[in-house]
């Protein structure tokens, strides 16, 4: 169980998420998360990371439970802190980064696959951000990076789900494929981009960083900052103390639950 890394060939760096049962990450988990993509993507050999998850779906975002545990406000700001360093720690990845979906990829999922170079997904993933049902706000910054601007506005208000698909169709999914062949298919593409020399594919993800419209670090701060509103308000508390209790669209078709 958390966060691991291997090399299954030149070049390539995979690193793993396992959190059961739904991969909804503690705090701790989005800075290992963070410090294993940053590590990667340091290291002088490797020209891809590929970002995966075991279990029953890729990310189902933050461990609603560890917020209902803390009296304070402690463990809501080390999610905030943790979410954006791993959200950074993938965008700004030395070299690219191809996330392989499985499942459902939700809330801090998002904000993982937002930010990613490219997305090879499962023909059973469903991305979504259920946050409104969660007492939460955020990741619109990168919802916003998948769908045209009026689909992340109706997708944010409802707490609905779009499909691998869907995404597809919108040009954000570079690959469908059935759940057995998701680690062959990203494998490949990252294969791909390894082929590359090393030196020129680090200076093409700074170049194209660079040349982003949306400083997606700076924007999704902002973001954060409605999120801790929320929460000193408590209207947050209100919310996520019915969590659970009636399933929400996106909770019936992914059957997500937090750990």
């Amino acid at each position: 169980m958390g966060v691991s890394t291997s090399c299954p060939e030149d070049g390539v760096c995979v690193v793993t998420v396992d959190f059961p049962p739904v991969n909804a990450l503690p705090v701790r988990g989005w800075y290992d998360l963070a410090d294993a993509v940053r590590s990667a993507g340091r290291d002088p050999g490797v020209r891809c990371v590929v970002l995966t998850a075991e279990g029953r779906g890729f990310n189902a975002g933050v461990d609603i439970k560890e917020l209902q545990r803390d009296p304070g406000n402690a463990a809501l700001i080390g999610a905030n802190r943790g979410c954006s360093e791993a959200f950074a720690a993938v965008y700004e990845c030395e070299v690219p980064v191809v996330a392989a979906v499985h499942g459902f990829c939700l809330g801090g999922g998002i904000g993982l696959v937002g930010n990613a170079d490219a997305i090879v997904a499962s023909d059973d993933a469903v991305f979504g951000l259920p946050e409104l049902d969660r007492g939460a706000l955020g990741a619109a910054t990168h919802l916003a990076r998948l769908v045209p601007q009026h689909l992340m506005r109706a997708l944010y208000y409802t707490s609905r789900t779009a499909t691998a698909a869907e995404l597809q169709a919108h040009g954000s999914v570079w690959r469908v494929v059935e759940q057995g062949e998701l680690a062959a298919a990203s494998l490949e593409l990252a294969r791909e981009i390894a082929a590359k020399d090393g030196t020129l594919i680090r200076l093409a993800k700074a170049a194209i960083n660079g040349i982003d419209p949306v400083d997606v670090r700076r924007s999704y701060r902002f973001e954060q900052g409605f999120t801790f509103e929320a929460g000193l308000s408590g209207v947050a508390d209100r919310v996520r103390d019915t969590f659970g209790k009636e399933p929400s669209g996106a909770e019936k078709s992914g059957k997500e639950q937090q750990s």
